[in-house]
């Protein structure tokens, strides 16, 4: 007698549905879990291995701010590097060949911001391309009624959800003169941590709600005070070009918090103590 399938309810159906998604969800939960499980071991490795001599050697020649650390920050800068070296591809453009020198001159300023705070490690940043010279870039303009396509000359840019692109020799420049407060590889990264949080506004992700009101009180206020600077065509701590925007203004001061540390807590001591917080560094201790 051939066999006969019995029926299949409505009811039947629904849990069967239902459940499906439930198991595929599970799946997803495990595979999720265990990929951070497996990420934060290595990571752990990663922040005990013991710094190449070679990775040493590049970054006291190139990178005059490393040789201002005191040796506790510098283990523990060693191990943010190889992280950094470990999870971010470098991508040369324009003919330039990716060498360690380059990973690491950059890999060793880009660490520096997350020096004794919690941190993910820059988690929307993959790749960083690398120009040889300053590079020429598409810039879309508009004040709302006519738009304007062009091009402009970079030295450096970061995208919120894409690359980190440097130039190297904009990279070099900045780096050798640890007093001007321009560096656009701590430029590029405080910009990366100000985009974590989805926004570009000047404002990262501080450690508790209750920091925001004064950050904003500080930040804006320092920010309309060199606004005023740029346009009396005073001289200023800062660069001119932090107050384009709020974001900018961020990059801007946190170059020169760890570039001109003495000149910007004598001449902006609320904007230091911010920044201080924020980093839980004090540049001035290095001097």
């Amino acid at each position: 007698m051939p066999h006969r399938q019995r029926p299949t309810t409505g009811k039947n159906k629904r849990m069967y549905i239902v459940t499906v998604p439930i198991a595929a969800v599970g799946l997803l939960l495990t595979f999720f879990i265990g990929k951070r499980i497996r990420r934060r071991a290595k990571r752990k490795r990663l922040l005990a291995a013991p710094f190449p001599d070679e990775w040493r050697q590049i970054a006291e020649k190139n990178v005059p701010l490393y040789g201002r650390l005191p040796d506790s920050l510098k283990e523990q800068l060693h191990g943010l590097v190889h992280v950094f070296m470990a999870e971010k591809n470098f991508e040369g453009c324009g003919g330039l060949e990716i060498t360690d020198e380059i990973r690491v001159t950059i890999a060793v300023q880009a660490s520096m911001l997350l020096l004794n705070r919690r941190t993910n490690h820059f988690p929307k940043l993959h790749t960083i391309l690398v120009y040889p010279h300053t590079y020429v870039a598409r810039a879309v303009s508009s004040d709302g009624v006519v738009t304007i396509d062009g091009q402009s000359i970079r030295l450096g840019e970061s995208w919120q959800n894409g690359p980190v692109v440097l130039a190297w020799d904009s990279v070099t420049g900045g780096t050798s003169n640890v007093t001007d407060a321009r560096n656009v590889v701590l430029h590029e990264f405080a910009h990366q941590l100000d985009q974590e949080d989805g926004v570009a506004d000047g404002a990262p992700t501080l450690e508790r709600r209750s920091s925001y009101a004064a950050w904003a009180r500080v930040l804006s206020k320092e920010y309309e005070a060199l606004q005023r600077k740029n346009r009396k065509h005073r001289r200023a701590v800062m660069s001119k070009y932090g107050s384009t925007n709020p974001a900018e203004f961020f990059a801007v001061a946190t170059e020169t918090f760890f570039e001109k540390p003495k000149q910007m807590k004598r001449k902006h001591p609320e904007l230091y103590d911010e920044l201080r917080n924020y980093f839980k560094l004090d540049p001035v201790e290095w001097l």
